[in-house]
Parts: C-alpha cells; structure tokens; sequence
C-alpha cells in the first residue's frame, strides 16, 4: 500500500504572488524605527490559530533586533487579527508576495528550532491525509515548552552502540533477513507475528540496537506504560540507559520537554513511548515500529485524530525507513500491507509454532458443571476447572480473562434476555459490588435503585446477569479454589507481573500481568460478550485480546491449556485454536472488501446537526466513487424529542482516499471561514462504524 509523498508545509498556495520586494516599514515607535534584518528579512510564520481556513503561512517582516535568535523553526510571537498569538517560524526569505506593509514579528519566544523541515513536512502530509490542519497536528507532536528545561546544558550524545546479538530473530525464517537488512540500511518493510510465549521486547530491542549500531534512529510505539517500561528496559540493557529515551503522557512538563529535546538535538538514536512518540523528531530514522496496531489506544483522539500505524507509515515512506508492525494477531490493516506488496510477512514455521503455542480447548456458554459442585458454584465448565487445578498444582498461576470490570456491570430480564433499563432515564441497570446477587439494582446512568424491576418487553420480574464483573469473579472462584490467593487486575489496579507461585490471577483485557515462568493455564470468560458486540471489529478485537492472553501461558507440551468460552465452530475460536491469525486476518479483509469496509475503502464520518451534515457533504466538492450512507442519528436527542446529532458515512476506493480527504477539508475551510454556527466534526478511517 504505496503512500502519497508528503506535501512539503512550505508549498502551500500563497495568497497572492511571490517575486515583488518588501515595501519599507513605518516608524513602530516615537524613538525612531524598527531595521529589517540584513538578510532574508521576510518570515514565513505558521499561526498557532485554530481555523481551517487559515491553516497555510502568513509573511511577517523580522526586525534587526531579531536577526540572530529568529532561525527556522524557532517559536515566535506574532500580533494576527489584533491579538498576539504563537507561531512558528518555518522559512526566511527575501520577498514577499504580500502587496500591503507587514507586521513586524514581536518577538522570539524561543531560539530553540523544535520545528525541523521533517517534521513540518510530516504535520503537513498528516493534516492532508486525515483533512485536518498542520498545527493541530503540531500541537500533538511538539511538547510545551519549558524554559528552565531548555535553558540547561545539552545532554552530552549516547555513544554509538555496538551490534547486539539478533540469534532470537532465527526461529522466523525471515527473521534473520529482516535483521541483516537493518544492519545494512535498507528498507524492509514488514509484518511480524510473535510466537506465544516470545519475548518480544528483547526482540524489538535487538532490532532497535541494530540500527543505532548502524547510526541511524529507531522509534519504538506500544500502546500503555507496562509494555514501554518492558520495551525501555531491554533497550537499556542492550544498548546503556543513556541511548534510550522514553517519552509518555504521564510525564512532568519539565521531564517531557527535557527528554524530547534530548531526541531533537540528536542525543539519542532510540525512543520508546506511548502514541505521542510516533512524531518524536529523530536524527536519520531507520526504523519505526508500532507494537499490536489493534489497540484503540494507538488512536489520538485529538483532531485530526491520526492513527499510529499510518503516521509511522508516512514517516517509513518519506524518510527511506523500514516500518515494522508486529503483534501476536494481526489486523485487516496489516494484512493489507502485506496483500498489497508494501510488507512483508515475518511469521514463524508450524513445528516452531506447535512447540511454542498451548493447548487450546474451546467450550460453548451452556457447559456442564453438574458433575462438579465446585465448577457449578465457580460458574465454570467442568474442562476449565480441571485445567485451573491442574495449573495450580504445577506451581503456577493461573490466569482468568473477564470482558467487563466491575461486579454485575450488566442486568437482563431473567424471562426474556431484554436489556434492564431505568424507568426514570432509560440507562442500563447494575448490581453494586459486594452484594453477593443479592443488592438493589440501580441505574449506571443517574443513580435511582430499581427495588420492583418489572420488564418492559414481558413483564417478568427476574433479573439475570449479561455479564459477570472482574470483583464478582474473583469472588466466585475464591470460594471454589479454597486457601488459594486471588489476585485482580483492571482499571485502576493493574498489576505488572505476578510470581511463579499458585494464585488466580482475575483480569480484564489489556490488563493481563505477566508471570515470571508464564501462567499454567487461561480461562477465557464469557467469549459471546466479546463476540457479540454490535462492532465491526468485534472479531478481530477478540481474537487480538485472547491470543495476547493466551500468550502468556506455557507451551502445550509444557502442560500450558487455554480454555475459551465459545463456540469452537466460529471462526475467532478456531483461529485461537489453530493460533492462526493470519487466516483470520486474512479473512476479515476478504469479508471487508465484500462488504465495502476500511481498509479495503477510505471513509469518512462525518457528525454534527442535521442542518450541518447535510450542509458541509451538500458543500464538499466529492469524488465521482463516492458513496454517502445516511445520515443516522446517534441517539442523542433535544427536550423536544428530536435528534440533536447525526451522523453519515462517506466511502471511496482507496485510490480516491487523497482527494475524499481535501473535498471534505475544502469544505470545513469554507464553513469555519463564513463562520457557521452549527460546527460539523470529519474523522477519516474512524474505528467505529457501527
């Protein structure tokens, strides 16, 4: 899948043409007048300002007072509309395409050129692809700044590593090609499928240390801390501490703004962060890597609401670098690239697989527990409780997947299945922790308990749980498994790690520990919760979430056994069972591409009122391949009853994926421009559709 080359920021359509020399500045003061520079006295300013229509660059003229502080790239203040606003600095010139006199450029907020050509080319091309504007996306890849930080000594460079050993990479047989064409600077696009059991983070570090040893740059991006402090940590150990740079949200102001211009000034060759760090500003890139490109957490959701795979993938084109996207499953996304020719699959041989994966062994929901007491109050099948006993008698942990945190999340009629609802507000009931079933039923919404349920469909009065919670759980197995430590980990207690030592350990997705000689068995609950969300990704989302669960178990032949509980006809089970998910992925494309959904399609949902809706699409000067679904309401209505917010799906080949992007920002720029009051939000690829 060939990218478009990025528009350069610098290229973009003047106001008026360039060529004529700059008119004489006015006296700014009683004292006497402002001196342009000596050289290029003319700078190309882009305006932190929040309007589409005002996204290109605006010529101020640069005093003489300024001439040595104001280099490209640097912050600056500009006085725009009568207010003083930020603005960067991109260019000098000489002339300027400007007929009337210019503004003077009040001041340099900083001498610090954090705006580079690449990375100004990148804001641009990505504001391009996803109709969004260069400096909000500059605005997610420059930090604030701080000046006590950028006012300290510059960090001396990390000294060139040497070339680490890559052995692990042999067990893929394209492994070893891959990590000898990072030692040789050529660009090796790829998609890698980890084994179970993989220590992928030694793996990624080797790749990542290879390049550095070559002299090039390598930004690593996972999706949550845990994974960055493994990933920051094997690079440490491979290449010393101070090669290695790790940027994430939950760091101070001062510390971020240090570390990002340790990276700027070419300090450090490797970075490892969070969604952030896909615009971290390294010297001579020679490797980008995006770890499980499934995980919604690798979406921003800041306008223009870039995703991490495609902004690498931009960076990977434009700077001759390789991008890597590695997981243990694999998305449509992934498997695109790989159709298309533009990656290449790194995934390892079925006898290394079958050596490496556990036992899988699939239940549907109605089991039976009748022969065992213990299962039936553990409310599991009979198979699974003998896999945790039998996990727990090795000596080792084992490991309990539940979709929803909480107790009870979720209530239904216990007749009919219907959905509980609030009489008062329509919300969803639930079930507070620690009642054992037995507590009032109240809305998640407003508050109001529901003492006398009464189902509106048929009228029954039983309650019965959609789903049972991570607490409830744990509560449930506590009793079952007699003298055995249970440990939770979600929402806010999540656990790293977990000693190789007998405990169930009862987790949501995502946040699964790690245990130091891998879990003895993983019992995956309620798999129809996964599965039959109204989501087009639901089956993809569940297979990522199991086999990275499923991963952390030993190999079969080791005693590791998943238990999974679904139907082993559906297809996420069986690419769980015969740990498949390139078929999978494989097949999720197909299906897209039947149905006309991304990737096999650009699409752009566009939201807001009606009026404005149908105001912004009826503007949007549209390919002739585009399709227009809807609009739909989203269900949020006014006092009045109506709705408030709708919503309509744009789709085009991807060939008209650039063109679908500029209609639509054309659009917004002539709305925001006349000042319309109804505002209108454009997300390109949006993850959810349904």
């Amino acid at each position: 899948m060939n990218s478009p080359e990025p528009t350069p920021l610098w290229d973009l359509p003047a106001p008026a043409k360039r060529g004529r020399p700059a008119k004489p500045a006015k006296p700014v003061n009683r004292r006497g007048q402002q001196q342009p520079a000596p050289e290029r006295p003319i700078g190309r300013i882009l305006v932190d300002v929040p309007l589409a229509h005002l996204d290109r660059t605006f010529d101020y003229r640069i005093p003489d007072k300024l001439h040595e502080t104001a280099v490209p790239g640097c912050r600056v203040r500009v006085r725009f509309a009568g207010q003083l606003v930020d603005g960067f600095l991109l260019d000098r010139a000489d002339t300027t395409d400007h007929e009337g006199r210019l503004s003077w450029i009040e001041r340099v907020t900083s001498s610090e050129p954090v705006l580079g050509p690449e990375l100004a080319t990148l804001a641009r091309a990505v504001a391009d692809r996803y109709a969004g504007t260069a400096i909000d996306v500059l605005r997610l890849a420059i930090p604030p700044r701080h000046a006590k930080a950028e006012g300290e000594p510059p960090r001396e460079p990390a000294p060139v590593p040497g070339r680490p050993d890559t052995g692990g990479w042999a067990r893929y047989p394209r492994g070893t090609a891959f990590t000898d064409a990072l030692t040789a600077g050529r660009r090796a696009h790829a998609v890698w499928q980890a084994l179970p059991g993989e220590d992928w983070p030694a793996r990624l570090a080797e790749a990542a240390v290879t390049v550095a040893a070559a002299g090039r740059g390598a930004v690593l991006v996972v999706p949550d801390q845990r994974d960055l402090d493994r990933v920051h940590r094997a690079c440490a150990e491979l290449a010393g501490p101070d090669a290695v740079v790790a940027l994430y949200a939950d760091l101070g102001p001062a510390e971020r703004y240090r570390r990002w211009l340790a990276v700027s000034r070419r300090a450090v060759r490797i970075v490892v962060g969070t969604r952030a760090a896909m615009f971290a500003p390294v010297a001579d890139p020679g490797l980008f890597v995006v770890w499980d490109d499934g995980d919604d957490l690798h979406l921003d959701p800041h306008m223009p609401y870039p995703h991490v795979r495609d902004v690498l993938m931009l960076r990977a084109h434009a700077g001759g670098a390789t991008l890597l996207v590695a997981g243990f499953a694999r998305t449509a996304e992934a498997q695109l690239l790989v159709e298309s020719g533009w990656a290449h699959p790194i995934v390892a041989g079925r006898d290394v697989l079958r050596a490496a994966a556990p036992r899988v062994t699939p239940v549907g929901e109605d089991f039976d527990v009748a022969r065992d007491p213990a299962a039936r109050a553990a409310r599991l099948p009979a198979v699974a409780f003998e896999a945790a006993r039998a996990g727990l008698g090795a000596g080792a942990p084992v490991l309990v997947q539940v979709p929803r945190r909480g107790y009870v999340p979720g209530l239904a009629c216990g007749h009919c299945r219907a959905p509980a609802r609030c009489r008062q507000c329509a919300g969803p009931l639930t079930l507070p922790a620690g009642r054992d079933g037995a507590g009032v039923p109240h809305c998640r919404w407003c508050g109001v308990a529901e003492a006398a349920f009464r189902c509106s469909a048929c009228g029954a009065r039983r309650l019965r749980a959609v789903v049972i919670g991570a607490k409830r759980t744990a509560e449930e197995l506590g009793r079952a498994f007699a003298g055995v430590p249970v440990r939770t980990s979600g929402a806010t207690e999540v656990l790293a790690t977990v000693p190789a030592e007998p405990a169930l350990v009862v987790a949501t997705p995502g946040a699964e520990p790690v245990a130091e000689a891998g879990y003895g068995a993983a019992l995956l609950l309620d798999g129809w919760a996964l599965l039959g969300r109204q989501d087009l990704r639901a089956a993809e989302e569940t297979v990522r979430r199991w086999m990275a669960a499923a991963a952390l178990v030993r190999p079969g032949p080791k005693g590791g056994r998943v238990v999974v509980g679904a139907e082993g006809s559906l297809a996420p089970v069986q690419a769980l069972v015969r740990w498949d998910p390139v078929w999978h992925a494989a097949a999720e494309l197909g299906e897209r591409r039947e149905l006309g959904f991304p990737p096999a399609v650009r699409m752009a949902s566009v939201d807001g009122t009606p009026d404005a809706v149908a105001a912004l699409l009826g503007e949007a000067d549209l390919p002739g391949s585009a399709e227009v679904l809807g609009p739909v309401p989203l269900g949020e209505v006014d006092a009045e009853g109506r709705s408030e917010r709708e919503r309509a799906l744009v789709r085009v080949p991807r060939s008209d994926g650039a063109a679908l992007a500029a209609a639509l920002a054309a659009a917004q720029r002539g709305r925001v421009a006349r000042k319309e009051a109804d505002p209108a939000r454009v997300q390109l690829d949006p993850l959810e559709l349904i």
